[in-house]
This record gives C-alpha cells, structure tokens and sequence, in this order.
C-alpha cells in the first residue's frame, strides 16, 4: 500500500479512485492532479513508480488536504459560532445548518427521536 499524506491508498482500485480516499480530494482534483503530474488515470495503484508517486505527493503539497484541511474547517466553524451567527447558532444546537426543515426531519442532525409525554395524534 501507498501512503500519501498520512493515509494508505487502495492498491487494487485505479489511482484516480484511490485518492479520493484522502480527505480534501475527489474526483476532479484527482484528475487535476494526475494530469499536472503525467500520470495515466487508468493505471492501478500497486503500478505506480517510486518516481510516479513522489510526483504525486509533490503536486499534493499545492492542496490543503487531510489535517490542515480538517484544522481551516473546524475554525470556520468555531468562528461562526463565536460571532453567534445564524449558522453558529444552528450548529450549537446540533441542528442542520444549511436550511433543511426539522419538525420531522433531520434525524442525522439531531439524533434519535425523543419521546414527549401525552403527545397523541
């Protein structure tokens, strides 16, 4: 196996597949990438050169993937929540944040459904 940036690949997938499996990368970047770095997208991860996957890496460090990713997220979202915008507030609350309805959706979000007493109908 393959490791790029901290994540093992897939030897048995096509290497445009295969990195999608780090985090930061789909498809369309992986096509980008392998394209700047002159490698064939049909090609199997287990294939893959020394050279073929230092080119990779190489063209990788242009992206923010993986941790650093992940770190510029969660402070996104850290600093909506302090400036109580909308949807800092809908994220201290464990809501969906992009608009969804909730009064009977949103079970991902919110969890499981919690029993109200004397509620028929």
């Amino acid at each position: 196996m393959a490791r790029i940036k901290g994540v093992d690949i897939p030897n048995d997938k096509r290497i445009e597949i295969s990195l999608t499996y780090i985090y930061g990368i789909g498809r369309n970047l992986s096509k980008t990438i392998l394209k700047n770095a002159n490698i064939d997208i049909d090609k199997k991860a287990k294939d893959l050169t020394d050279d073929e996957l230092s080119r990779i890496r190489k063209e990788i460090e242009n992206y923010p993937v993986e941790g650093d990713l992940r770190r510029e997220v969660n402070m996104n979202i850290k600093t909506k929540m302090e400036i109580n915008s909308y949807q800092g507030t809908r994220h201290k609350k464990n809501l969906p944040v992009r608009g969804q309805r909730t009064n009977r959706n949103a079970r991902t979000r919110k969890g499981k459904g919690k029993t109200i007493a004397n509620k028929k109908k």
